[in-house]
């Protein structure tokens, strides 16, 4: 299973997100940089199975990418055991 992890401390926007995803999920050329588009590559166009993470999530953070955070929780419930997702808040302290 391929792993793949989003470190939080180093996206601040969801434009800094879609660069990543690109490479990272291995997206296609024709990736449209939103929310839609995302979901379409998610659930049709990359390999399976998949492990994502996002990890050093802040409190501000998890709001910021609410949405992002509902799509992959989404996507795990509609792909069942080929696809996981988890998210982790950054340790304070």
């Amino acid at each position: 299973m391929k792993k793949v992890a989003f470190d939080f401390e180093r996206i601040g926007t969801l434009s800094d997100f879609y660069k990543m995803a690109q490479s990272q999920l291995e997206l296609p050329s024709h990736f449209g940089n939103n929310l839609d588009a995302l979901w379409d590559c998610i659930t049709g166009d990359i390999a399976l199975p998949i492990e994502v993470k996002f990890i050093n999530m802040s409190m501000n953070q998890l709001e910021t990418f609410d949405r992002l955070i509902q799509l992959f929780e989404e996507a795990a419930e509609q792909l069942g055991d080929d696809f996981s997702f988890e998210y982790y808040l950054k340790a304070v302290g």
